[in-house]
């Protein structure tokens, strides 16, 4: 029973995680903004669907590389038969952000590829291009919830 209550409160400590993004796509080659939106978890992987002119894109983001990492940091000194250590966490910031990596399929089977980088302060970017070669750059923001009318 014990072991029940513990999984179902890590499933709603995680599921309270997600998170939703709005996505603003702009071509190199004209002023016209796209819109999409990207929903993902903990896991750092989820959903992501964009549409450009009359074309729907839909697929998949993986996170590529990680925005922080842990590490267990030990030290210490002494003599001959004494001594003593400390030791403690450390987390360390990657400078960039973390990164990721979308593919998206239209229902004609076109694609879409993009590469982004962001933070946990609820914003990034990148750019996607297309089969045709065409590039995008993107802005992502985090999506607030917004409150219901009183």
């Amino acid at each position: 029973m014990r072991k029940q209550l513990t999984m179902a409160a890590a499933a709603l400590i995680l599921g309270g995680c997600a998170s939703t993004y709005q996505m603003t796509l702009m071509p190199r080659d004209s002023g016209k903004l796209y819109y999409g939106m990207a929903e993902g978890g903990p896991a750092g992987e989820g959903r992501i669907a964009v549409t450009i002119e009359d074309k729907s894109y839909s697929g998949t983001w993986v996170q590529v590389t990680a925005e922080r990492t842990n590490g267990y940091v030990s030290g210490g000194f002494g003599g001959w038969r004494r001594g003593w250590g400390v030791g403690g966490i450390v987390t360390l910031d990657n400078p960039e952000g973390g990164s990721a990596k979308a593919l998206l399929q239209s229902a004609d089977g076109s694609g879409l590829r993009c590469d982004f980088r962001g933070g946990s302060y609820g914003f990034g970017g990148g750019n996607c291009s297309d089969d045709k070669g065409r590039i995008y750059d993107v802005q992502l923001r985090a999506q607030h919830p917004t409150k219901a009318p009183s």
